[in-house]
């Protein structure tokens, strides 16, 4: 067979995913707080760019509308107008027994200037100590210098052995043991893997591990919930007593509050039982708990919606995002005449293509918010006026049709994005749910949800709604739905099953 070479021409149809339109796609699903991430990167790496305020942003947008493209300024806004909005403020088996959960405690910071004046969050004595000391700028502490963090588990116990008499094979295995606790207080290592890390002798990690579980807080360093218990017992001084029976021989009767067999097991009244039940609630079930020194994840809405009058008004937060323009002198030296080298100027030119299909990609991101969230708070107009109760059936394929989107697109507008609205501060996502038969048409499961919820608050505790009983009084109320259903919606939304909601004393 011979070979040779031939010219053919076809014509096909092909998707090309640009890197242009690879970017568009990207900012689109990202969150504000990776999305302000890329913008301020952009800035770092691409010279052309350049962050307006306020006043350049005003005079740059006057010279735009008089034609001058020099300093044409290209950024984010909101779609129908721009409205100033200020900032808008959410281990081991059986521990589902204790029904009372433990308090957080959170620290108030206080801020004070070095007069010793205490002027709050005010910013005016600040600004009052700088006038009246010259170089009070330098005197003064940086803000990460004053921000005080909680106290974490490890650093509590680490502070208790340098106050103890220990040898230092004993502080190594110690620090073993600590540094191999759960956020909960729990021991995650056996004996023996820590033995073998430290190089120690099997007893001598023993000993020091009884030690360590005599720290603060009690029950520090248990291997399962038993011991955990067991050890704040001991430290109470109820070893032997009846409590100290149940939580050491009986804890998988405690679990699902079967006192009835604890107590023909124990030979005592059941009565006995009760206030035996009543110490151990107040035993703590993760000592760990209070040290958690995890930052809490403040939300930041993309988008309010604000009832002004009887209409509902959206606006695009821009709060915190940089404006973007085009460096006036960058383009300057572009327009000149023999100034620059060819590759200076290639060099720039790519940037500012870059530049300008970032600002553009910024810009339909944020026109294709307004207008997924516009479709989504007009199919939810009754949720903005009644709540969680009266939302709506509602899926993917029914916005799309609406802003004429395709489906993946507006799954990546919601994904990440928060909405703030009259009724809270929502992930727009929430606002897509299946929907359950009833009277009057297909209901919201969120809905159907917010609903179990209600009627378990009221329930009577010590005759807990069971999943059938919950199941006929949504049937009286028109909603058709299986008793699975309810337990899986119940079990969803972290409530019990009502034997262990049941109240005996």
């Amino acid at each position: 067979m011979a070979l040779e070479i031939k010219l053919n021409q076809k014509l096909s149809q092909a998707l090309v995913m640009t890197p242009q339109l690879q970017q568009a796609i990207k900012l689109l699903q990202l969150g504000r707080q990776e999305y302000l991430e890329v913008i301020e990167r952009e800035l770092l790496e691409n010279p052309v760019l350049e962050e307006a305020g306020e006043e350049e942003s005003r005079l740059s947008t006057q010279d735009a509308a008089n034609g001058d493209r020099a300093e044409a300024l290209l950024q984010p806004a909101s779609v129908e107008q721009e409205l100033s909005i200020p900032s808008v403020l959410s281990h081991g088996e059986g521990e589902e027994f204790f029904a009372d959960a433990k308090t957080d405690f959170s620290l108030n910071d206080l801020a004070r200037n070095v007069d010793g004046v205490d002027h709050g969050s005010d910013s005016y004595g600040y600004e009052y100590a700088r006038s009246a000391r010259p170089g009070f700028e330098n005197e003064r502490p940086s803000i990460e210098a004053t921000i005080c963090s909680p106290e974490g588990l490890t650093s509590h116990l680490l502070w208790q052995l340098r106050t103890g008499d220990l040898s230092e094979a004993d502080k190594d295995i110690a620090a073993h043991i600590i540094g191999n606790l759960d956020r909960n207080g729990y021991l995650c290592s056996s004996v023996d893997e820590i033995a073998h890390s430290c190089v120690q002798p099997l007893e001598d990690v023993d000993r020091v591990l009884a030690m360590v579980q005599t720290l603060d807080p009690p029950g520090i360093a248990a291997r399962d919930l038993r011991e955990c218990l067991l050890i704040q017992l001991d430290q109470l001084g109820f070893v032997g007593t009846l409590a100290w029976r149940i939580v050491a021989e009986h804890l998988g009767d405690l679990e699902v509050r079967r006192y009835d067999s604890i107590a023909r097991k124990e030979h005592v009244p059941v009565e006995d039982v009760y206030e035996a039940v009543k110490e151990i609630q107040k035993l703590e079930p993760r000592p760990g708990r209070p040290f958690v020194d995890e930052a809490p994840i403040y939300i930041t809405p993309d988008v309010y919606v604000r009832k002004i009058d009887s209409d509902y008004v959206i606006t695009l937060n821009e709060t915190g995002i940089p404006k973007l323009r085009l460096s006036a002198h960058y383009r300057e030296l572009l327009s000149g005449a023999g100034d620059n080298s060819l590759v200076d100027k290639e060099y720039l030119q790519d940037r500012l293509r870059c530049a300008s299909w970032l600002i553009r990609s910024i810009h339909q991101r944020q026109q294709t918010i307004y207008r997924v969230t516009e479709s989504i708070m007009k199919f939810q107009r009754e949720f903005l006026e009644l709540g969680v109760s009266a939302l709506k059936p509602l899926v993917l394929r029914d916005i799309a049709a609406d802003v004429g989107m395709h489906e993946s697109t507006v799954s990546r507008v919601t994904t990440n994005k928060y909405v703030h609205t009259p009724q809270g501060v929502f992930e727009l996502k929430f606002f897509f749910s299946s929907g359950v038969r009833g009277a009057e048409g297909e209901v919201s499961s969120e809905s159907v949800k917010e609903r179990i919820r209600e009627l378990i608050s009221k329930e009577n505790p010590l005759k807990p709604l069971s999943d059938q009983a919950i199941v006929k009084l949504l049937r009286d109320e028109g909603v058709d739905i299986a008793r699975r259903t309810v337990a899986k919606y119940r079990e969803m939304m972290g409530i019990l099953s009502s034997s262990r909601r049941k109240k005996i004393f």
